[in-house]
């Protein structure tokens, strides 16, 4: 992978990143907004309901800016665009589809296919 691609996915990482930051904050935001002055109890509940999936698609959020964290410390490192486990080059149409992509084409398949392996048994 060249200087040029490298910088590319570093843009791409970092706007991802700070978009989703800006989101969890505002999250954050409405959730202490709206938990005020709930009197109605079927209100009440209803509210919590939505603050439960809030809350899950934080969660999601935030393992999702975990993992692009660590992508961008790859790119420091030198390491990014490597599979994890047979070290070959990940494809850039794979990396632009998926640029926290941390298997190659192959090894992801393989890995899919055993999961569904041991979910089966």
């Amino acid at each position: 992978m060249n200087l040029s691609q490298i910088k590319h996915f570093k843009i791409i990482l970092n706007t991802w990143y700070n978009k989703l930051k800006k989101k969890i904050k505002k999250q954050v935001y409405y959730i202490k907004k709206e938990t005020d002055n709930l009197a109605d109890p079927i209100d009440r509940a209803s509210r919590e309901e939505e603050f439960k999936l809030e809350l899950y698609n934080k969660k999601r959020e935030r393992e999702l800016i975990k993992k692009i964290e660590i992508t961008i410390n790859k790119i420091k490192n030198n390491s990014f665009g490597y599979c994890e486990l047979c070290k070959i080059e990940i494809g850039i149409k794979r990396l632009e589809a998926n640029p926290i992509a941390n298997l190659c084409i192959d090894c992801k398949i393989l890995s899919e296919i055993k999961e569904k392996q041991i979910r089966q048994n």
